[in-house]
């Protein structure tokens, strides 16, 4: 008897160096511009999955990109003190969730995700690591197995959780909107 089949998947990452970043937010101008439909037709930073969390009397500018989508808010309020000025935890959170607007598409309420502008093969790294001149974001690529039975298992956990969230009619109308931009 054999084990789980084992896959090999690409993990693809976008690396912050906060010591780098001057807020100059180009990576949340480009970001909105490549997802905008039809691409690079306008921009509106509420669609950008990258944002800038910014605090230019104390020179603090931290990127965040969006990551998953959670049904709950965390139960985490941990407070960060930088510089002498107080942030909340969910300024530096990547999720979606239901606390809060930020990484949710402002037409339709779904969440925003990091896509790593995959939807264009011919780019090599994400369109905010290219636009950023501060060097404060870069990509890394790197391949680990998993077993193939997780890998469908958090996807399909991802779709119900979002179908139970906003419906199957408004995932399947987000789905085919996505389709038709490919």
């Amino acid at each position: 008897m054999s084990g789980p089949s084992r896959k090999t998947r690409v993990i693809k990452r976008i690396n912050i160096n906060t010591d780098k970043c001057n807020g100059c937010l180009a990576c949340e101008v480009i970001c909105s511009a490549f997802h905008a439909a039809p691409r690079y037709s306008s921009t509106n930073p509420s669609r950008s999955r990258i944002r800038v969390i910014r605090d230019p009397v104390a020179d603090i500018y931290i990127p965040v990109y969006a990551g998953e989508y959670t049904v709950a808010e965390c139960a985490g309020r941990d407070k960060y003190v930088i510089d002498g000025k107080e942030y909340s935890e969910c300024a530096f959170c990547r999720a979606s969730c239901p606390s809060r607007d930020l990484f949710k598409e402002p037409d339709s309420g779904l969440p925003l995700k990091c896509d790593m502008c995959e939807s264009d093969p011919t780019l090599k790294e994400p369109m905010c690591v290219q636009w950023c001149l501060a060097d404060a974001l870069t990509f890394e690529e790197r391949e680990e197995e998993v077993d193939e039975a997780v890998a469908i298992d958090e996807m399909d956990a991802g779709l119900e959780a979002l179908a139970d969230k906003f419906g199957w009619s408004k995932l399947l109308d987000a789905a085919s909107r996505m389709a038709k931009k490919e």
